[in-house]
């Protein structure tokens, strides 16, 4: 399958990760990307960025060694009403949002009220991606999650990071082949991801590959390979 996007990395901004904006772009001209995404966690996450960080990406450019750079969040979901850490104006200024449960920043609950705190997030025109809805420690019900996100027209992720050996997400290729299976019934797309923090991760998907590949999934339903859909998804190229 023909994979010229990665949305979901981060640089030293986030605070746990190890390059700067320029080697994380030269990394992924070099494994061939059209479309390279830095969403920064938000301020909810320890050692983040503040606020205004994300207010200022506006100075960045976004045509960068030849490819096509864009600057978001990953925001904290902090709620079961899908509340997430930065303002509506700040979002509507960013080229894409990532909303995605953290630890550090909300302890989730029961299937019902962590797949309420998803949907909720759907509601915000501005969140175009569920980031790793994946993890154990946030039980979903992910036919629920497939159906929202069809009809919010969100992007549901499938995180090559989560499925690596000595991940924290327990059993996350058990809950991506749910998620999956709901996604082919209720035609929801994905995006691969990487959730790079280092140089050296940037566009590495294999494993997200091999489960799609295990799962027979439709290529028509994976941006990844239609890049030219990311613009019906995301802020970029609507403001």
């Amino acid at each position: 399958m023909r994979d010229v996007v990665d949305l979901h990395t981060h640089t030293i901004a986030s605070g746990h990760a190890y390059n700067t904006i320029q080697e994380m772009v030269q990394a992924a001209k070099k494994r061939g990307l059209e479309f390279y995404g830095i969403t920064e966690h938000a301020p909810a996450m320890p050692g983040s960025c503040t606020a205004m960080y994300f207010q200022n990406l506006k100075v960045l450019p976004r045509e960068r060694e030849g490819i096509t750079v864009l600057f978001g969040a990953e925001l904290n979901i902090l709620d079961f009403e899908g509340h997430v850490d930065l303002p509506q104006d700040t979002l509507a200024q960013l080229d894409l949002a990532i909303a995605s449960m953290h630890t550090p920043c909300f302890s989730g609950g029961s299937k019902e009220e962590n797949t309420r705190a998803y949907l909720k997030a759907m509601e915000n025109p501005f969140i175009h991606i569920i980031g790793h809805p994946d993890d154990g420690r946030y039980p979903v019900d992910y036919d629920a999650l497939a159906r929202g996100a069809a009809e919010q027209q969100v992007l549901l992720e499938v995180n090559n990071s989560s499925l690596a050996p000595g991940s924290y997400r327990a059993d996350s290729a058990e809950h991506y082949r749910a998620m999956l299976t709901a996604c082919k019934k209720y035609h929801t797309p994905v995006v691969i991801d990487s959730d790079a923090h280092v140089d050296l991760d940037v566009a590495v998907h294999s494993l997200a590959h091999q489960l799609l590949s295990e799962m027979d999934f439709p290529e028509e339903l994976v941006v990844n390979a239609r890049p030219a859909l990311l613009k019906k998804y995301l802020n970029y190229g609507k403001r």
